[in-house]
């Protein structure tokens, strides 16, 4: 994802309005409270554990939302590697406005920072290898945008996007065309030539099926041991090889010296946990 494409900047847009909607859906009453109208203000964002930034962007643009005015001065960058009690940002604006919007603006800065964080770790574990890691559709609904990028901060690379993006086929694909040789030839009948061919193959049966039948990447599904390094001999040089099926941080070590072409990790982004960030230090100014 490139966070800098004018439609991603849009997209992104109206999901922080939506959160923004969620969390002030007429007023928010504490900051209305306290905070008399149209006093400026200044606050630290501050990082409480080590870990990897991602989503700086985010952040800034939640306050510029509720306060035009508002200015955002980054002390470091997305992708940077953030030690805890380093200052990240100084945010001015419209007091009420950092009040009411920030813990959106930490939710989606802590989510999207815990997933680059996770991700680099990853990375760091096929360092040497000329296999790539990359991300599935596992995401949180409607934040797939946000979740994608992180992934891509963190040194990984964007499996496809939506289902309009790329052909895969899985099994319950493969079931319902009838079989692993049926599904490639419709599939191969229907997409446009440009387009690649990935199926899900769960044997080495179904593996000998779809390289016979011209299938351009095998996704080596849930396969382990002696029969998955069988799988990568048998496709190298027919076709692109994908594992896949639960990999993680403890697991992604095993499969580094196999030589396959990429490991697709749904934990990535269904189970990094987030980089704890806080607004801290919030003091009115002239």
């Amino acid at each position: 994802m490139n966070a800098n494409n004018v439609t991603t900047k849009l997209y992104w847009d109206d999901c922080i309005l939506a959160a923004l909607r969620e969390d002030i859906p007429w007023e928010d009453v504490s900051a209305n409270a306290v905070v008399e109208e149209g006093v400026r203000g200044r606050a630290e964002l501050i990082a409480k554990a080590d870990g990897v930034l991602a989503g700086l962007g985010v952040f800034a643009r939640t306050f510029t939302l509720l306060d035009p005015a508002a200015v955002v001065t980054a002390q470091c960058a997305d992708g940077d590697e953030v030690t805890a009690g380093r200052v990240l940002a100084i945010v001015e604006a419209d007091m009420r406005a950092i009040l009411s919007g920030e813990r959106t603006a930490l939710n989606f800065l802590q989510r999207m920072s815990g997933i680059a964080t996770y991700t680099r770790r990853m990375v760091r574990m096929l360092q040497g290898t000329a296999t790539r890691l990359v991300d599935t559709r596992k995401t949180t609904p409607l934040l797939r945008s946000f979740e994608k990028y992180a992934v891509g901060v963190g040194g990984a690379g964007n499996h496809r996007f939506n289902l309009s993006d790329g052909v895969l086929l899985k099994d319950n694909h493969i079931g319902a065309a009838g079989g692993v040789r049926a599904a490639i030839e419709r599939a191969r009948a229907y997409a446009p030539f440009v387009r690649k061919i990935e199926i899900e193959v769960e044997t080495l049966e179904q593996l000998d099926e779809a390289l016979a039948a011209g299938a351009d990447i095998v996704m080596l599904d849930n396969m382990r041991g002696e029969r998955l390094t069988e799988a990568v001999r048998r496709a190298k040089g027919r076709a692109e090889t994908e594992i896949s099926g639960n990999v993680t941080c403890e697991n992604i070590g095993e499969f580094a010296a196999l030589g396959v072409d990429y490991i697709s990790s749904g934990a990535l982004t269904h189970s990094a946990p987030v980089l704890d960030v806080s607004l801290k230090h919030l003091t009115a100014i002239s």
